[in-house]
């Protein structure tokens, strides 16, 4: 199962806030240090802003930050949320009758265990799990060092 780019992107700027979670981080600052396109970003942090994953603070000073623990943040439900229902062949889309074997097919039957055993597996973990070796993401993505407040 492939994800999409919305939800890598989505990922990475949880595990990114996930980091320090108590410094806010603006949306040039990750997509600078990923090379992406701050205008995709910009979507990628308004749906998560939506979700009430991110709190966000516009102007000068302002930023993005957790709005949830990194423990409260289950990625499944992530990767649900990002990803949309589960579609891993035509006969589970809008139009299953494009398909000949439709009516007599047993490969949906086990696609469907499938997606249903992946998001099993992504829902064992936490955005804490899955960023337990802060001190290594902050090295990598080189960020500043949290002043004291």
């Amino acid at each position: 199962m492939k994800l999409t780019q919305f939800t890598d992107y989505s990922l990475r700027v949880l595990m990114y806030l996930a980091a320090q979670p108590e410094r806010r981080a603006t949306i040039a600052e990750i997509a600078t240090t990923f090379a992406i396109s701050e205008s995709h970003l910009t979507k990628v942090v308004h749906f998560l802003a939506q979700q009430g994953w991110l709190a966000t603070i516009r102007g000068k000073g302002g930023g993005m930050s957790l709005a949830v623990p990194p423990a409260g943040i289950v990625i499944g439900q992530v990767v649900r949320a990002t990803e949309g229902p589960a579609v891993p062949a035509e006969c589970f889309g809008p139009h299953p009758d494009h398909c000949v074997i439709v009516d007599a097919c047993r490969l949906k039957a086990a696609l469907q265990k499938a997606a249903q055993a992946f998001y099993a597996v992504l829902d064992e973990y936490t955005l804490a799990d899955i960023t337990r070796n802060r001190n290594v993401l902050v090295q990598l993505l080189q960020l500043p060092p949290v002043r004291a407040a």
